[in-house]
């Protein structure tokens, strides 16, 4: 059986930190954005700390070794729902539906490509969870065809960027899912 090459621990390093470059400059953009819109309702602040706590999660998974796109997916749901009823409290103003639950989807889906990338061989372990966490992906499109939401932009490139994210998944292990299937089902 010949192994496909290991990315080096500088590489996957490298493109952690260019993750994390890429949130802090979404935490800056939605900082100035609810400076502009709505200065009052502090949501800019809720959301980075959503962003903060993914990156948390993420992190702490890496150095513990555990099943990485599991917390991913469950953060993702947890964090939603924890947005959601935060502007549900604050008078339902929209910006969970509009900008919180569509930027932590990103987060998930970036983070799925990154684990995809850093841990190759184990993405069969991550099938499920990254079917998951598409299925959940979708629901800004649902919020855009029940008019839930005021701008659409957010929501269309989140699921975009899933759809994206699963196929280049697909067809960077793609040669290793039919492996394991041949393997498992003796075919």
């Amino acid at each position: 059986m010949i192994y496909p090459e290991k990315i080096k621990a500088k590489k996957s390093d490298r493109i952690v930190k260019i993750l994390i470059s890429i949130s802090i400059g979404i935490a800056v953009i939605l900082v100035l954005i609810n400076k502009l819109t709505t200065p009052n309702i502090p949501w800019a602040a809720l959301v980075n700390a959503g962003i903060l706590y993914t990156w948390v999660v993420v992190m702490y998974s890496i150095k513990k070794n555990i099943n990485i796109a599991g917390h991913v997916l469950l953060q993702m749901i947890a964090l939603s729902l924890l947005t959601f009823y935060i502007d549900y409290k604050l008078g339902m103003k929209g910006w969970s539906i509009n900008i919180s639950i569509p930027i932590m989807i990103m987060i998930a889906n970036m983070t799925m490509l990154v684990l995809t990338i850093v841990s190759y061989k184990k993405y069969i372990k991550y099938v499920i969870d990254q079917l998951m966490i598409v299925f959940f992906s979708m629901l800004p499109i649902v919020f855009v065809t029940e008019h839930m939401v005021q701008d659409k932009t957010l929501s269309v490139i989140a699921s975009g960027i899933s759809v994206l994210n699963f196929v280049i998944c697909l067809i960077l292990c793609a040669k290793d899912m039919k492996e394991e299937i041949v393997r498992k089902f003796h075919m």
